[in-house]
């Protein structure tokens, strides 16, 4: 090959391509299934990273709850497809459709799961390797059901098993609402829900923290992008901040 430029490019895509088959996880983070907004939000999710922490193997049985619009989901569906299950705990209509849309997420066991309603069979009692859940605890807290779904989670999982949670991070300075209707929540109260259930915290991981984030804006963590709940006002300042500051806890089942 004459262009020396075009040969050191292709060597690189070449080892790239090579990792990513040694590597099953960074494989599913590039899958080309996932949808583009999806990819486009790594920087500030850091996927690889997260699931790293936490420890998630492909063999793994694991439980998503409350995957919303399925943003873990298009990962963990083809990384534990061959030799783990996935089950998503909850998940509306729009859920279940894109579950349906391919065939990357035929092994994907749904079930049901409103703890506001008091359901909360998320998994065969003492069947999953990992119970992880990203973004919901303010939701729990909001309608009174966080204790319980940290105890269905210890009820779902193994002993060694893991519980992995990232959630919005309120700074320790500030009162923490009982509702969290601002969804930030304070590390120590996710802490006591999963002491409360019998977990034991195993690591902290600042993967996901964003200094930047001051948490006391006009909408809550919703004024952030990628929500941007004011619209246009103030755009430029909270696209500058980016996504929230989170914590990202790893838990034990003993």
């Amino acid at each position: 090959m004459k262009n020396p430029l075009i040969a050191l490019a292709l060597v690189a895509v070449a080892a790239a391509a090579q990792a990513q088959s040694a590597d099953p996880l960074k494989a599913a983070v590039a899958a080309d299934h996932r949808s583009v907004g999806n990819v486009a939000r790594d920087p500030a999710r850091h996927p690889y990273e997260t699931l790293s922490f936490f420890g998630i193997k492909p063999g793994d049985t694991v439980v998503e709850l409350s995957p919303g619009g399925g943003w873990y989901t298009e990962i963990l569906a083809p990384y534990l497809r061959e030799g783990g299950q996935l089950y998503a705990a909850g998940g509306g209509a729009r859920f279940k459709a894109k579950m349906d849309s391919a065939a990357v997420y035929g092994k994907v066991k749904i079930t049901t799961f409103d703890p506001a309603k008091g359901q909360l069979d998320i998994a065969p009692p003492g069947s999953a390797d990992a119970v992880l859940t990203f973004r919901n605890v303010h939701n729990w807290m909001n309608d009174g059901s966080a204790q319980a779904v940290f105890d269905a989670a210890f009820k779902a999982l193994k002993s060694g098993g893991t519980l992995g949670v990232e959630e919005h991070r309120l700074p320790a300075a500030r009162t923490q609402d009982a509702k969290a209707s601002t969804g930030y929540v304070h590390e120590a109260t996710v802490i006591k829900f999963a002491e409360a259930a019998g977990f034991k915290l195993a690591g902290r991981s600042e993967v996901n923290a964003n200094p930047k984030d001051t948490a006391d804006h006009p909408e809550g963590v919703w004024t952030l992008p990628p929500t941007y709940a004011l619209k246009d006002k103030d755009r430029a300042k909270y696209q500058a901040i980016g996504e929230s500051d989170r914590m990202t806890l790893k838990f034990v089942k003993p």
